[in-house]
């Protein structure tokens, strides 16, 4: 928490730190169990077929490397936290977007969960206050609890 460490004012305490889930690494999981079944079945097909089918496992074994390592990036550089004065949200590596709002211009706080966000426990945050809002924060863990962190007083 680099950025929000070094944004917090004197006496200003962190309530919760909210993260992305790990379901953002879903991408790269189904593309290596695929790139895995590829490898699989190249075996038993004939000798040119199967070069043909393990050239396309390993491109997708390339993929979900890539993907991980996008996965892992985007977590990395996103950083969100409640502290008892303000909800801040830092987004980005060499170009940084951030937006903090303070407690008392927060008006409402919306938590959007498909069935599997309920059943994994991730969701869309959204925080709206007077005159702004900080945009739709997607598949943040525990959502509810972040919000519970926002709507305390």
């Amino acid at each position: 928490m680099s950025y929000v460490n070094s944004v917090l004012q004197p006496g200003e305490t962190i309530r919760a730190i909210g993260k992305l889930h790990w379901i953002i690494f879903l991408r790269a999981f189904v593309l290596m169990i695929v790139g895995i079944i590829l490898f699989i079945y190249s075996s038993a097909l004939s000798l040119q077929l199967g070069q043909l089918v393990q050239l396309g496992g390993w491109l997708l074994l390339a993929l979900s490397v890539l993907a991980f390592l996008h996965a892992w990036f985007v977590r990395w550089i996103t950083e969100l936290a409640i502290t008892d004065r303000r909800v801040i949200y830092k987004h980005g590596f060499l170009s940084r977007r951030t937006v903090e709002m303070n407690m008392g211009k927060v008006e409402i706080v919306d938590v959007e969960q498909s069935i599997l966000g309920r059943l994994l426990g991730f969701g869309t945050i959204r925080v709206r206050g007077t005159g702004q809002g900080i945009e739709n924060l997607t598949q943040v863990a525990a959502p509810l609890e972040l919000r519970n962190a926002i709507t305390a007083r």
